[in-house]
């Protein structure tokens, strides 16, 4: 179930670079203080990402449970976050505008995928122990 889960994080990883792409390459480190996404918000979505990704890898090749759960908890916040932009993109009727609105099928992949990994992850981390501070894989 790891492959798996890495699969799908690969997928929203891939998915989530395209738009952060699309972010930036539409000035939105420039019209962040204007509008509904503040940089702080739309870098630190992927970063803790990314960290709980490296956990997630070095929980797999060492086995620590810890290191599994630790990854969870850092795709916790990171999806929190990730939610909170996709509720301002919705409330704020981004989805419907032409031409500076972010690509739906981009978004919509994006979260599909982060909430398989989210899912995946949490059944991965709790199958082989009954808690956080437990080992093996």
């Amino acid at each position: 179930m790891g492959l798996i889960t890495a699969v799908t994080w690969a997928i929203a990883a891939l998915a989530g670079v395209y738009l952060l792409y699309f972010w930036l390459s539409g000035d939105g480190l420039r019209r962040a203080k204007v509008t509904r996404f503040p940089a702080a918000l739309v870098f630190s979505h992927p970063t803790l990402a990314v960290s709980a990704l490296v956990c997630w890898v070095a929980g797999l090749v060492t086995g620590s449970r810890a290191l599994a759960w630790a990854a969870f908890g850092g795709l916790a916040v990171a999806a929190l976050l990730g939610f909170t932009m996709s509720t301002r993109w919705l409330g704020a009727g981004r989805h419907k505008t032409g031409g500076r609105g972010f690509p739906v099928l981009a978004v919509t992949l994006h979260g599909l995928a982060g909430v398989a990994t989210f899912a995946l992850m949490l059944l991965t981390a709790s199958a082989a122990g009954a808690g956080p501070g437990g080992n093996g894989p």
